[in-house]
């Protein structure tokens, strides 16, 4: 094969097939034969056109699982054949303030795959080495491409906020992310609350791990945090700032409200909540390729899986269409090369 191909998307919306030219990848990056791909949230960057210039034509997608093709001069490490992810964050550069000091997620030049390079809607994609995941053989790329980004933003949040064994540990929406969080806290050993609006996902929380569930729409989540000791943690995945405010109020002392989902709304705080008892509210982003490998030996050997909604390469715009709707129950992933494992 001399071209592969790519759906990539202009302005709004406005996708379009194309092929393109199979080349030898540049100096620094690998070539990689695309398996699978998640479509995410984050896609509306490229698919609602809010880049900086959304004329660029760009190839969606960012949770990618794929197979080495080909290695550019001056990569070690990676050879073809190798099973490999590709997250949010495309490789950090080794150069950079930030990437001295050792913080690679900050990187101050690390590209975005789906957004300010091409990324995963597509039978190819192009990669720089230090963005790589090493993907066990094992796993389902179907089932391993929600988690490098919608896992990988959850188990970081709950990792580094450092709860004790046991503590009460809440999840704020059971979605794309919370569906996931709520396992990776049970099997960190949690006691772990859901908080969704109504009751009809108390059942499926329960069946996630969830050793209590609060309906925000009933009660006070704040308050019915604090019946049950307070949370050591609480992650909230739901694009709601109004929704998230009345959770420091449900924080322990030294709890720390970690945010995950993006929301076009403020959070309004208490003060007096922060400063009596120590609380904090933080912000987590993804991870670097080696914490993401962390994410998915944790997921392999504890049976954490995303509820996916597979769909064809050709569907590509269809499936963006159906997850930006809403309607996705609770990842989307696009099925590039029909494999099995």
């Amino acid at each position: 094969m001399s071209t592969y191909r790519a759906f990539q998307v202009t302005g709004q919306r406005q996708f379009e097939l194309v092929e393109r030219e199979i080349v030898d990848p540049e100096p620094g990056r690998v070539r990689v034969r695309v398996l699978a791909c998640g479509v995410c949230h984050s896609d509306f960057i490229s698919g609602e056109g809010a880049r900086p210039d959304p004329s660029q034509p760009v190839v969606p997608g960012h949770e990618i699982i794929g197979v080495v093709d080909a290695v550019g001069p001056g990569v070690t490490g990676w050879n073809v054949g190798d099973r490999v992810g590709l997250g949010f964050l495309g490789g950090h550069c080794g150069e950079c303030a930030q990437c001295r000091r050792g913080d690679f997620v900050n990187c101050l030049n690390q590209p975005q795959p789906g957004t300010t390079e091409d990324g995963g809607y597509a039978e190819i994609v192009y990669a720089r080495a230090s963005g790589l995941v090493r993907v066990p053989e094992s796993m389902n790329p179907i089932d391993a491409a929600p988690l490098l980004c919608a896992g990988i933003t959850t188990f970081n949040a709950l990792r580094h906020a450092d709860a004790p064994p046991g503590a009460v540990v809440a999840i704020q929406g059971i979605g794309g992310l919370g569906h996931i969080g709520l396992q990776q806290a049970k099997q960190l050993g949690y006691r772990t609350v859901a908080i969704a609006r109504g009751t009809d996902k108390a059942k499926l929380a329960t069946s996630l791990g969830a050793d209590d569930y609060i309906d925000s729409a009933a009660t006070d989540p704040g308050a019915a945090l604090q019946e049950l000791g307070g949370a050591a943690v609480i992650v909230a995945t739901a694009a709601s700032g109004a929704s998230m405010s009345p959770l420091v109020a449900g924080l322990a002392p030294r709890g720390k409200l970690v945010v995950v989902g993006a929301a076009p709304d403020p959070i309004s705080v208490d003060t007096v909540e922060l400063i009596f008892g120590g609380r904090s509210i933080i912000g987590s982003l993804t991870g670097t390729p080696v914490e993401n490998e962390d994410n998915l030996a944790f997921a392999l050997s504890h049976g954490i899986k995303s509820m996916n909604e597979v769909m064809p390469f050709e569907d590509a715009p269809k499936a963006y269409e159906r997850m930006m709707s809403g309607a996705a129950r609770f990842r989307i992933v696009l099925d590039i090369a029909s494999v099995d494992g």
